[in-house]
């Protein structure tokens, strides 16, 4: 038998084949339009991203050559705070999914803080106020689209992140369900009573009654035949959003656990137990999760933009054709180059939270060539995660011993290095790269007792890269980063 993840991300959506000890022994994946405009805004096809999740499914069992019948789960993790809204009684969306990368509702935030709501609303969910969140999302969708106002009025209206939108397809409408980690990222969860908040509901303009149940991580959500591939349904049973899915893949199950994954942005994350740490320094906090009837809580920031500067640099200004090349480039660097990247290209996430701010590139010397701004690429990813992890360790009541990683950039040697010498603590790196998928198909097979718990995670080999550089270097190069951060919020 076998168990299912899926990691429904915010390029495209994986499934991936675990056997009973953990192991992933296949994967197929899909890439998704990105529907960006000359403002910036950033859409996904709802239509698109559920008829690619059930294809790649299909794609894994026919090339794997399993039976159909030897499918025993699925888990499901998902971009997170990437928000839309549906017509209840036809399945159908009334727009665009709106990506966590698009900052539209920075307006209607605006005019919440103008009210002198932006303490209880981070009091009250764990969460600045910030459009980053699924909350302005949900707003702007509600006062831009004359439909969802009016399937809201009658209460017709689904609303919710990614995931809510899968199980509700997957189940054939049967399911209206999301679990605790993606409600406490909506910015409409009470994280503290647990449960969706009337009054900050209200300041949205959103009717609690359109949004999803809000069920235990690890619980059987439903079932499904996907689309009648299947001769039987199977159980869905578990959802986590994909940085909790990588926190609970990472086995950063205790208190003070600490891990960054590296995707088109970036979330640290840091398990603090079942007690709720609120930080005053620009982190937040929110569910890690509710596995086996416990909850846990975690500090996170976020950053909008690390592996996404690797596809500028691609993409965009031509510097090099794979990201493959960024290591050997960043070594032949010259050393004495004080060039630095501030990736603000839509504004800075924690622990800063400047929507308004724009990328700049400094530092530079008529020397400053094509191996300087690639190794200043390479660089601002692990400036940017370590100060969130500075921050934490700040706030929390234990210190971070070191640092997990996880995501497609923590192939890159000297990037994995950079960061343990800029956080002067060790980096651990698993050999498996899937860590968000696995954490939901984890989830899923262990509430299922699919999985030993006992050897589940003991099993995971993990390459470490220690610190090398000597300490005045590393406050040098960190204080250039901080004097680059503060030229671009000037």
């Amino acid at each position: 038998m076998y168990i299912i993840g899926v990691d429904q991300s915010t390029q495209g959506t994986k499934a991936l084949l675990f056997t009973n000890d953990g192991s992933i022994v296949r994967r197929c994946d899909k890439a998704h339009r990105q529907i960006v405009d000359e403002r910036g805004w950033v859409e996904h096809d709802p239509e698109e991203i559920y008829a690619n999740t059930i294809e790649v499914i299909r794609r894994l069992v026919e090339e794997s050559g399993i039976g159909k019948e030897e499918i025993a789960g699925i888990g499901i993790s998902n971009q997170r705070e990437t928000a839309l809204a549906w017509n209840r009684e036809t399945g159908e969306p009334v727009y665009n999914a709106v990506v966590w990368q698009c900052a539209r509702g920075a307006q209607i935030c605006a005019r919440i803080e103008e009210t002198g709501a932006a303490e209880t609303v981070r009091r009250t969910t764990g969460l600045r106020l910030s459009p980053y969140f699924s909350a302005a999302k949900l707003a702007w969708i509600l006062e831009n689209v004359p439909e969802a106002a009016r399937l809201q009025e009658r209460g017709a209206l689904c609303m919710g992140n990614i995931d809510a939108w899968l199980l509700y397809k997957l189940t054939g409408g049967k399911v209206f369900a999301t679990d605790y980690s993606n409600a406490s990222r909506t910015q409409l969860f009470n994280v503290s009573k647990l449960e969706w908040d009337p009054e900050i509901c209200a300041l949205f303009g959103i009717d609690p009654g359109s949004l999803p149940q809000v069920t235990d991580s690890d619980a059987r959500f439903g079932e499904t035949d996907l689309e009648g591939f299947l001769e039987r349904p199977v159980p869905i049973h578990g959802v986590l959003g994909d940085s909790h899915g990588a926190l609970f893949g990472q086995g950063c199950l205790m208190p003070g656990m600490t891990k960054a994954t590296y995707g088109t942005g970036s979330s640290i994350m840091m398990n603090i137990g079942e007690r709720p740490v609120f930080s005053e320094q620009g982190v937040v906090t929110s569910l890690a999760w509710k596995i086996g009837g416990k909850v846990n809580y975690v500090l996170e920031g976020n950053i909008n933009y690390t592996g996404a500067v690797i596809t500028w640099l691609k993409d965009d200004v031509r510097l090099i054709q794979s990201a493959a090349e960024t290591q050997e480039l960043a070594q032949a660097a010259n050393p004495q180059d004080e060039c630095y990247l501030v990736p603000a290209f839509t504004g800075l996430g924690a622990p800063y939270w400047e929507s308004d701010a724009r990328a700049i590139l400094c530092g530079m010397s008529r020397t400053t060539g094509k191996n300087e701004i690639v190794r200043a690429a390479l660089d601002c990813i692990a400036y940017q995660i370590a100060d969130i992890v500075n921050v934490m360790n700040e706030s929390a009541p234990v210190a971070i011993s070191e640092l997990r990683a996880d995501g497609g950039p923590t192939r890159n040697g000297y990037l994995m290095q950079m960061q343990s010498d800029i956080l002067q603590i060790p980096v651990m790196v698993p050999q498996a790269e899937e860590l968000s998928g696995m954490g939901a198909a984890y989830a899923a097979g262990l509430a299922m007792g699919f999985f030993d718990p006992e050897t589940l995670f003991a099993g995971t080999r993990r390459e470490r890269y220690a610190p090398q550089m000597e300490s005045a270097a590393q406050q040098r190069k960190y204080a250039g980063w901080k004097e680059a951060v503060r030229r671009t919020l000037a």
